[in-house]
């Protein structure tokens, strides 16, 4: 676990001193605890504006990242799962990780996680374009092909006939819309 920075030792500050630590009540320490957490995700390194996968990593996860990237890249979506999971926990800012863990959820059948994960990619980088096409098959496979069509029109802004444009065309075409 990381030192608390001056941010946190503040923040102990501002605990009620009436209480010694051991006998702390149960719900203060659980507090604490979660606002220690949230702090020290918020002084992990600011991640660069990514617009595909691995371009937004952060340098603690990109070990991590890489591994459960290539264990989506050989389908093996069960293994990639808990470490996607662990990654989006540690660095809740990384667009790439929330993609990944989407496109990994939609190839189990877990639609709506796949989709909370793509809107959670999109919130973070809303020019991520593997975010915008999962996103869009996504729409395609759960019958909204009007949204999956807006992914495929916000695309064709953002990179013209990229890969993820011209996939995300080749899906709306093979299902007819």
């Amino acid at each position: 676990m990381p030192t608390p920075g001056p941010a946190c030792a503040n923040l102990a500050a501002s605990l009620p001193q009436t209480f010694p630590e051991s006998t702390m009540p149960h719900s203060i320490l659980t507090i604490a605890a979660a606002i220690f957490g949230l702090l020290s995700a918020l002084a992990a390194p600011v991640l660069a504006e990514g617009t595909s996968d691995g371009s937004s990593t952060a340098t603690a996860t990109e070990g991590v990242y890489a591994e459960a990237k290539a264990l989506v890249d050989s389908a093996n979506f069960i293994a990639a799962l808990p470490i996607l999971i662990n990654i989006t926990r540690v660095d809740a800012g990384n667009a790439d990780a929330w993609n990944l863990l989407g496109y990994a959820n939609r190839k189990l059948g877990n639609l709506d996680e796949a989709a909370v994960a793509y809107a959670t990619a999109l919130t973070l980088n809303p020019a991520h374009l593997g975010a915008l096409e999962y996103q869009g098959e996504l729409f395609i496979e759960t019958g909204a092909p009007d949204l999956a069509r807006a992914n495929f029109e916000r695309l064709k802004q953002l990179c013209g006939a990229c890969e993820e444009a011209e996939d995300l065309e080749k899906a709306l075409m093979a299902a007819g819309v």
